[in-house]
């Protein structure tokens, strides 16, 4: 298992920042590496929620289902996904900064493969982690040109 995490502070509160990140009709818009995104279920987002994204990933393109593991507005969002042998655990962790004004966002991945597919966690691990800080300055660029 390998675990990779990056952070950064958003121009806007929590719970607007959660609303957005949240919202999985949005990841193609700020998870780097996501092509498009489809949620699958009906009703409010919660624990069990969950979506199709197509996804590059090292020079594919994955289709991969995506399910909430984690739902706590507006502090924490888990999301949980596998393809070819490899899971993949994300967690958002969101605290106010700023008097509450601002978010610190901690995004965090945990990659797992499989007996077959172990040797290549770190390769995955370390475009995880462009991913990641891609995707935070996605995230900080988008309410940045809120501001």
């Amino acid at each position: 298992m390998k675990r990779v995490e990056g952070s950064g502070r958003i121009a806007a509160p929590p719970a607007e920042v959660f609303g957005y990140l949240s919202d999985l009709g949005n990841l193609a818009e700020w998870q780097s590496g996501i092509v498009s995104a489809e949620r699958v279920d009906d009703g409010a987002m919660r624990v069990g929620s969950s979506a199709r994204v197509a996804r590059e990933l090292m020079g594919q393109r994955l289709q991969v289902p995506l399910t909430v593991t984690d739902y706590e507005p507006p502090t924490r969002l888990g999301i949980a996904s596998e393809a070819s042998g490899v899971k993949v655990a994300a967690m958002l962790d969101l605290r106010p900064a700023d008097g509450g004004g601002a978010t610190d966002l901690l995004f965090m991945m945990e990659i797992r493969g499989s007996l077959v597919t172990a040797f290549m966690e770190p390769m995955i691990a370390s475009a995880a982690k462009g991913d990641i800080d891609a995707s935070i300055a996605r995230v900080q660029a988008r309410f940045a040109s809120e501001a």
